[in-house]
């Protein structure tokens, strides 16, 4: 891949949080995702890459844009596969609630994992702990892992969860093992990149969400040097037989980061919609509108964060930073 994607890349983030963040707090969250969604196919057809979504909104006939095996780029530059959630966390901009992202991720053709849509059991954790934790493991001996590998007392671990019923039995066991939680409604892309990054004060993602979203969230990791390992989980026949039809026969194998991520080369880019840990959320005053947007680059390691002014009255690719 060419390094200007990264750059290029970013600009589709920031259309798609700029068009969707209009929505925030309306409790309309099919509005918010479908501005987000065009917005975003609007700006990918004017980036140079020849791109597939291997990661995107669902079939070609669930998904008018952005559906899985859609073409995406001007048709010069690049082979890429490409992962895409516009708006990540549609409840959290319909509720005006935290952490809610347009995000993307791209890699070499044939380097993404085609996650089906069900549910994937993760683990993930930032770069000091990468190699200390194991998915299988219980909860606390991964919580004593990492607490040692972050200089810390268990006390003072702090977990990234889902609010799920399906959780009760882990954050019984975090809590039992004395570390603390902080619970999310949805968002656990946001999460997991959040365990890299010193200043939002998470240590460590744990439980069960969205395969697709398990690989954007390995695509940032694998930029920041971080880990996350994941475990598919079918809740019913159609789904077994996804699984195998990616080759996946054993659905207790365990997914590591080379499983979700191959190659040494990925581009994450995220752009924030509302308020988060890492990321401002969009701010709108009069004809200008501001962003707060992350990009990254594994092969060079390179980490940006950019502030970006925008005229609302102009096309995204006219943007002012």
């Amino acid at each position: 891949m060419e390094r200007s994607l990264s750059m290029e890349l970013v600009r589709v983030t920031e259309a798609a949080a700029l068009a969707s963040a209009r929505w925030m707090g309306k409790g309309r969250k099919e509005e918010a995702d479908q501005a987000a969604t065009e917005a975003m196919r609007d700006v990918f057809d004017t980036i140079p890459m020849k791109g597939t979504v291997v990661i995107g909104e669902g079939e070609m006939d669930e998904a008018p844009m952005l559906y899985i095996g859609e073409r995406l780029g001007n048709g010069f530059g690049p082979r890429v596969d490409v992962a895409v959630d516009p708006l990540e966390g549609t409840n959290i901009v319909a509720n005006g609630e935290w952490n809610a992202l347009a995000v993307l991720g791209v890699a070499d053709k044939g380097h993404l994992l085609h996650a089906p849509d069900m549910y994937m059991d993760k683990i993930a954790v930032g770069p000091e702990a990468v190699g200390k934790i194991d998915i299988n493991a219980p909860v606390a001996e991964n919580l004593a892992a990492v607490a040692k590998a972050k200089n810390k007392d268990v006390e003072d671990v702090v977990v990234a969860i889902l609010r799920r019923e399906r959780h009760k039995r882990i954050i019984e066991e975090v809590r039992a093992a004395g570390a603390r939680i902080k619970l999310m409604g949805d968002g656990d892309v946001a999460a997991a990149i959040n365990t890299a990054f010193e200043d939002t004060g998470v240590d460590m993602l744990l439980g069960s969400g969205g395969a697709p979203e398990g690989v954007l969230a390995a695509i940032g990791l694998k930029c920041l040097g971080g880990e996350i390992q994941g475990k598919l989980l079918p809740q019913n026949e159609e789904e077994l037989a996804r699984c195998k039809k990616m080759g996946i026969e054993d659905v207790d194998r365990v997914l590591y980061m080379n499983d979700l991520v191959t190659g040494d080369d990925a581009i994450f880019a995220a752009t924030g919609v509302t308020d988060g840990e890492l990321l401002k959320g969009v701010q709108y005053k009069g004809s200008k509108g501001t962003t707060q947007s992350l990009v990254m680059r594994a092969k060079s390691g390179t980490v940006r964060f950019i502030d970006g002014k925008h005229s609302l009255t102009k096309k995204p690719d006219l943007v002012i930073r």
